[in-house]
């Protein structure tokens, strides 16, 4: 089981040898190929998931068939349609792998045993909750006031290695813009450095 997994809940809570022991008993690894889905619009998702390594996205279909890119996630992250597993409805998400990962997760019912078995990853969780609506502001905030250019700088600046990981359209399409004018974007920087 990851050590990466313990870390990562070590970062916000404190674990005993006993507590760790029963967190790694809980989760489980799924492996995923390049391209595979993890969670399809409809289902329901009944497990948190940590990504133990590879890189995976979130999206949507919108009306016109066009894909919107919610998130992007990398090893230390977790991924979920948050909505369908706190209502337990049917996701509005797409979950799919952009290479080889593993992700390790636990399901609902396990979870909530470990919640009262173990009192700090109710905790975590809920540090986790937070931070993830913090993070949901905050996107939703630069999405509506910052240009393309200044979304588009911030990403390069926050997410370099995912940069590095992804095609440029899925870039753009988390940024809510055409591929074209992510390539302009990038044009103009690149003359901008040069000049």
């Amino acid at each position: 089981m990851s050590i990466e997994l313990i870390r990562n809940i070590r970062e916000l809570v404190t674990l005993s040898s006993e507590e760790e022991e029963l967190v790694k008993g809980s989760f489980e690894p799924r492996h995923l190929k390049k391209k595979e889905y993890l969670l399809y619009k409809g289902d329901i998702s009944n497990h948190m998931r940590f990504i133990e390594n590879g890189c995976l996205r979130s999206y949507y279909i919108n009306e016109q068939a066009h894909e919107r890119i919610l998130q992007f996630g990398i090893e230390g992250w977790w991924v979920n349609d948050l909505y369908s597993y706190l209502t337990e409805t049917p996701a509005q998400l797409f979950v799919q792998a952009l290479e080889p990962t593993t992700v390790l997760q636990v399901h609902r019912n396990k979870l909530n045993t470990l919640f009262d078995d173990v009192p700090s990853i109710d905790r975590f969780f809920r540090f986790k909750m937070q931070n993830a609506y913090v993070s949901l502001q905050n996107r939703t905030i630069h999405t509506m006031s910052d240009s393309a250019e200044t979304r588009y700088l911030e990403f390069i600046k926050t997410y370099r290695e995912i940069e590095q990981r992804v095609p440029q359209y899925m870039i753009a399409s988390y940024l809510g813009i055409t591929p074209e004018h992510l390539s302009t974007i990038r044009k103009n920087r690149m003359r901008q450095d040069l000049s």
